[in-house]
């Protein structure tokens, strides 16, 4: 636990706690100003690190934690193998935790940070919010985060430009000549699938046509959620002739519906997923998807957090954006009949 009294003292000098730390430790990162600002709080408040606490906030596990949002979705896998070849490359072990597309059980492994079990904490796709994030930040707390955007000079993080992308995928599926194109959102709380969403708004207006809420729907970003969620736009009676889904998890529910209802792909029903995952290859038609670099992603963000740990990386480029690229395959061409 983090020593109530330093927190004071970050509060009175109007920094951060590990900014606070680095003093105490006599960093070469903090600036003079700042040092004297620190330490003037320091001797204001009378204020004496406690010697055992200080020993276990400098102990390093050499471990790092890493949060998913589920195991059991292939998205993950090329990040965590980024993630686990750069630790070992480092000398680090990594602890992957799997939060089971629950916010309470991302605050639950958060608790592993907290008490010093890892060094450092990466979270992939967090439900979390930004200032919640933030917070663990403004408290000393080392972690960065796969797939978000946060704007926070403590936390280092690798994204897409989802709204990009979402973007290219409308673009493709109206070049094809859709113009009803139905859109499969991810759980409820996802940045990214919002995000996604606000590109398919965008895309739409652009070409001038209606956004249509009765053609969104909740897939949960697995392959259930997909099969049910396009079931139900069957059911609302809105036409529409292709489907972007968030990721490819997604998708796939839609292969299966499509194959139940004897509704051939694309002939009448284009369909397009993200992720890349390995499985759409062997589809028939092959699934046009979009490719992240998820192993990149995971190399970047481990990297910048280990420099971060060893106390190399606060400064220097902290925001890694990295380029997506629509695979277009025979799931969304005309020219594939």
């Amino acid at each position: 636990m983090i020593d109530s009294r330093i927190v004071d003292v970050a509060k009175r000098a109007n920094v951060s706690v590990a900014t606070v730390s680095r003093v105490l430790n006599d960093s070469p990162l903090v600036s003079p100003k700042t040092k004297a600002k620190v330490n003037l709080a320091i001797h204001e408040m009378n204020y004496t690190p406690n010697a055992s606490a200080k020993n276990l906030r400098s102990k390093k596990t050499m471990t790092l934690g890493v949060i998913v949002s589920d195991i059991l979705n292939s998205y993950y896998t090329e990040i965590i193998k980024g993630i686990e070849n750069i630790a070992n490359t480092l000398h680090y072990k990594i602890i992957i935790c799997d939060a089971q597309n629950q916010k309470d059980k991302e605050i639950e492994y958060m608790s592993l940070l907290m008490n010093r079990t890892v060094d450092g904490m990466i979270l992939v796709t967090p439900q979390m919010t930004n200032k919640e994030l933030e917070a663990y930040a403004d408290n000393g707390y080392t972690l960065g985060v796969v797939g978000r955007y946060i704007e926070h000079d403590s936390i280092p993080c690798t994204f897409t430009d989802n709204v990009k992308m979402a973007k290219d995928v409308v673009s493709h599926l109206l070049e094809q000549g859709h113009r009803n194109i139905a859109f499969l959102s991810g759980y409820a709380d996802a940045v990214d699938s919002y995000e996604r969403l606000e590109g398919y708004m965008k895309a739409l207006r652009d070409a001038g046509l209606p956004f249509v809420p009765g053609l969104i729907e909740n897939g949960d970003f697995n392959e259930e959620g997909g099969y049910a969620a396009f079931m139900r736009l069957r059911e609302n009676k809105h036409p529409f002739t292709a489907i972007f889904a968030a990721n490819d998890e997604m998708a796939l529910g839609v292969y299966r519906a499509c194959d139940e209802l004897m509704m051939p792909i694309p002939s009448q029903m284009a369909v397009i997923g993200v992720d890349n995952n390995r499985v759409t290859k062997y589809l028939i038609p092959k699934m046009s998807t979009v490719e992240q670099p998820k192993f990149t992603m995971g190399t970047l963000l481990a990297n910048k957090l280990i420099d971060q740990i060893n106390e190399n990386g606060l400064a220097g480029q902290r925001v890694y954006k990295v380029d997506s690229e629509l695979l277009v395959r025979g799931s969304s061409l005309h020219s594939f009949l």
